[in-house]
């Protein structure tokens, strides 16, 4: 049965205003302000009738060269990926130190491990208990070498016999800065810096990333003493729900909370305007008016109901696709009731209607890249493989064990996804001229473009949606779900005759 949303219907003038595509000149506008922040300056993004934006080079840029560093507008770590890596809630660098995330990861593996135990039983953000600048106390124990460790006494010396297990007194000490690895500080990472709210789920590299995230977005998602939010325990039904089915609804609440804090500082400046000329402060349909200025960036993402424009997947036949569709609407819908009855506001009742709420879901189905941060504990036991054999050998008698508890999964990255503004104006070409590549220097959540290819003052920069290496059928089939054929090149070149 289709879900109905009395919203829809209640706010249907102002939701079709809030979806009518940006004027050129109000896009123009925009891109200009937006790229004067950028680290590359060299770019103009460009509306024409044929693609709708498109970003452009204002400068030669040459093979391998930066394009652009764009950093996340709206941003979430995978749910999944929060047992593995401990980083900014904001910037999504990590934080802390090489012992916290190492001793981390295996408390929390301890835990799923447990599951069926009363330890197993407790809440996933206790096990950062209380890290907040943790990291710098373990830094004041001095700087010891791995001589200074009583290695029988901290259990590791039977590694061998006793392969992937670690004592809970040396992974609470790593954990708790008791406990320095031996070159460790070949790795230099932020002090962990704790929520404003006082919530144990948002951790922060510094204070003014925790501070621009609470203004942004967190203070309506804040399961903390300190939330701005309706009800905490809403709150925590609907981010439960999302971590259940998808975590792409925890992106679309943090829009919807973006937009609601935006409109109340617009807000307050118009009364602040209004008083100091002595004028009546009514705000009348006015306050719709600054709902549209408060929205204004997400208005510029190209949009599609999420329902319409999400990708069949594989187990699901073709003959099953309306009620597939009908499927993920209704998700959408439990989902977007669950967040109304957190945060809801009155004064911006289109925002939780569910044709917005659809097309910015499906905004980010259509323009999110992957966020991947490299993970600062590879590159610390690189460090220690390419030691010289003597000190290797050294440090392996306390590295070594920890490094086969982690097993494989020592080296995971952060893992989300994000949207980027201006990346997300930038075309599709199946024969692309730049590319995301993070360099050995990028180490937060920015999207970072490089040129493929020499890319000359005036032409479009591309990038691919897809793997371009597929056949012609196989891409265009892909890109279907985008709404358009492609007509790069490429394509044309490999296209059958009719």
């Amino acid at each position: 049965m289709e879900p109905i949303c009395p919203i829809d219907s209640s706010c249907s003038n102002q939701i079709s205003l809030l979806l009518n595509p940006p004027s050129p000149p109000q896009v123009q506008k925009y891109f200009e302000e937006l790229i004067k922040t950028r680290q590359s300056c060299g770019l103009e993004v460009r509306t024409n009738g044929k693609h709708g934006k498109g970003v452009y080079a204002k400068v030669d840029f040459k093979e391998g060269d930066l394009v652009l560093k764009d950093p996340v507008l709206f941003g979430i770590q995978h749910s999944s990926n929060k047992m593995d890596c401990l980083v900014c809630s904001h910037c999504f660098q990590f934080i802390g130190s090489v012992e916290l995330q190492i001793g981390r990861k295996l408390y929390l593996r301890n835990l799923a491990d447990a599951s069926g135990s009363n330890s197993g039983k407790r809440k996933f953000s206790s096990a950062l208990k209380d890290c907040s600048g943790q990291c710098n106390e373990s830094r004041d124990h001095g700087d010891s070498d791995v001589e200074e460790y009583d290695v029988d006494r901290c259990g590791l010396s039977d590694s061998k016999s006793n392969t992937n297990v670690i004592p809970k007194d040396v992974i609470d000490s790593l954990m708790e800065g008791g406990l320095k690895l031996p070159h460790s500080d070949i790795v230099s990472l932020p002090a962990v810096v704790s929520c404003p709210g006082k919530c144990k789920e948002a951790y922060y590299c510094s204070q003014s990333c925790a501070e621009a995230d609470w203004n942004l977005y967190h203070s309506l998602l804040c399961t903390g003493k300190g939330s701005k939010s309706l009800s905490t325990e809403a709150l925590s039904v609907f981010i439960q729900h999302a971590n259940e089915t998808n975590d792409i609804f925890l992106l679309a609440a943090k829009v919807i909370s973006f937009t609601i804090l935006r409109y109340r500082k617009l807000k307050t400046v118009y009364f602040e305007e209004k008083e100091k000329h002595d004028a009546p402060s009514i705000l009348g349909s006015c306050n719709f008016s600054l709902l549209l200025e408060a929205w204004e960036p997400v208005s510029m993402g190209y949009k599609r109901r999420w329902w319409n424009c999400i990708s069949l997947p594989d187990d699901v036949d073709c003959h099953d696709e309306v009620a597939f569709r009908l499927q993920i609407k209704e998700l959408a819908f439990t989902s977007l009731q669950l967040l109304k009855a957190a945060i809801f506001d009155k004064e911006c009742e289109p925002l939780f209607s569910l044709e917005i709420y659809g097309h910015i879901i499906g905004m980010f189905e259509l323009n999110n890249l992957d966020l991947v941060v490299e993970s600062p504990v590879e590159n610390y036991f690189l460090y220690i493989d390419d030691l010289p054999d003597s000190e290797k050998e050294k440090a392996e008698k306390v590295t070594e064990s920890f490094l086969d508890a982690l097993g494989d999964e020592y080296s995971g990255c952060c893992e989300g996804t994000a949207f980027f503004p201006l990346q997300s104006c930038m075309n599709h070409s199946c024969n692309p001229n730049a590319k995301a590549f993070k360099r050995e220097e990028d180490r937060d959540g920015q999207a970072v473009l490089v040129a493929l290819q020499p890319i000359h003052k005036g032409e479009e920069v591309t990038i691919s949606y897809i793997d371009e290496e597929l056949p012609y059928e196989e891409r265009q089939s892909l890109l279907a779900d985008y709404g358009f054929r492609c007509r790069c090149p490429k394509c044309l070149d490999e296209e059958l005759p009719s």
